[in-house]
């Protein structure tokens, strides 16, 4: 299957580690330029420096904190004509709902929600007047059924999956595909301090705690990053034009809904 994305252009945010990198390292072997937003600047640079771009690719970035309140100012500079959004944050603190606070909740929606509606606006105008986009937002299995001691990640998610899916209906006529990608359990940095905090909580050991997690997932493993971003690849390109406003879980099938 040819996944003809040579000569895109995409965003991709919380590109310096985990999941965005990935993602962004595999759009960039396809042959897609990339625009890399991030608030670490020096390693924004390594990244870029080193992504594919063997077939005439190029690379940019901006250095942007999702919490600034200047996020959509720092935009200006973006181009509009960007075939791939993936929208991909890191998730607010782990811990019980009852334990949050009003700002947590003020605080995350706008990171997620917020900052992912400015990016659309930037880029949906390039979209519709080339008939092509895609719009993929990195959520979490939480949309399909709560993950204990997240509860403001899980409130939020829901919102975004929301959101997500009525950009779906009102784009879908233009070309432009919307759809979630739900990683599961995935080794990255996000994963590990979840499981130190679930170790501290419970008191035991992070490998007793690995080995229970794993136990809850069919395959009996963590998935790794590249795994996500392969679904986003396809996702991405134009083999994946019918499929629209869903929520794919990259799990390993531990989620239990549907």
């Amino acid at each position: 299957m040819n996944l003809a994305l040579r000569n895109k252009k995409a965003i991709v945010c919380g590109s310096t580690q985990g999941i965005g990198r990935a993602i962004a390292e595999g759009l960039a072997k396809q042959g897609v330029s990339l625009t890399l937003i991030a608030r670490n600047e020096k390693v924004l640079i390594d990244v870029v420096s080193s992504l594919d771009s063997s077939l005439g690719q190029e690379h940019e970035y901006i250095c942007i904190d999702f919490s600034n309140d200047n996020f959509s100012e720092k935009l200006d500079g973006l181009s509009e004509t960007y075939d791939i959004l993936v929208n991909n944050t890191g998730g607010p603190a782990a811990g019980p709902i009852t334990d949050a606070e009003p700002i947590d909740f003020e605080g995350a929606f706008k990171m997620h929600l917020i900052n992912n509606q400015i990016l659309v606006k930037k880029v949906v105008e390039g979209m519709k007047r080339n008939s092509f986009g895609r719009i993929i937002n990195i959520i979490s299995t939480s949309v399909k059924a709560p993950i204990q001691g997240l509860g403001v990640s899980n409130t939020i998610r829901a919102a975004v999956a929301n959101w997500a899916k009525t950009l779906s209906l009102e784009l879908g006529g233009y070309g432009i595909t919307v759809n979630n990608v739900l990683p599961g359990f995935t080794n990255t940095n996000r994963l590990k301090s979840l499981v130190k905090k679930k170790a501290e909580i419970q008191g035991k050991s992070i490998s007793e705690i690995e080995l229970q997690m794993k136990k809850s997932v069919p395959l009996n493993r963590f998935g790794e990053a590249s795994e996500v971003a392969n679904a986003v690849i396809f996702l991405s390109s134009p083999a994946a034009s019918y499929i629209n406003g869903i929520n794919l879980p990259v799990d390993g099938g531990r989620t239990a809904s549907l």
